[in-house]
């Protein structure tokens, strides 16, 4: 994997947007930097269709693994949080009330935007993965 140069660790004290294009490596990054981390990923149609039959089963799970602004140790991942702007609520009332942070990765602010999600109103900080930079690219020699 390449080394991409973000910095994520706004994410061990508060939460965060991570947006970018698709096929920037937002998913694999996430993966990487956080592999215990609670992930939901809403590719999956199975996780996608579960949670937007009931969004409140995101809080549900996480009160039921008793996590707390205390307990947690990584933050929970929604990857392409766009496609269920309705969840955006659920994981507000979690900040606010429980403490707990978040990583909501996605390609897409306007849909969420468009479609009413709710952005947080400066509860979680933004961050962009723009495709591969040139400093991040391994020394290439011609000769």
């Amino acid at each position: 994997m390449i080394n991409r140069k973000i910095d994520l660790s706004v994410a061990r004290s508060q939460s965060c947007f991570l947006w970018g294009p698709r096929q920037t490596g937002k998913s694999t990054l996430l993966r990487s930097l956080f592999p215990t981390a609670p992930y939901y990923d809403l590719l999956l149609s199975s996780e996608y269709r579960r949670l937007l039959q009931d969004p409140g089963v995101l809080r549900q799970e996480c009160e039921a693994a008793g996590l707390s602004r205390a307990t947690q140790k990584d933050p929970i991942i929604i990857d392409e949080v766009q496609k269920i702007p309705e969840l955006l609520d659920e994981v507000y009332w979690l900040i606010v009330h429980c403490g707990l942070r978040f990583i909501l990765s996605g390609s897409s602010a306007r849909k969420l935007r468009r479609g009413g999600g709710n952005l947080l109103g400066g509860r979680a900080v933004r961050l962009e993965l723009v495709p591969l930079a040139s400093a991040e690219l391994p020394k290439l020699s011609f000769g």
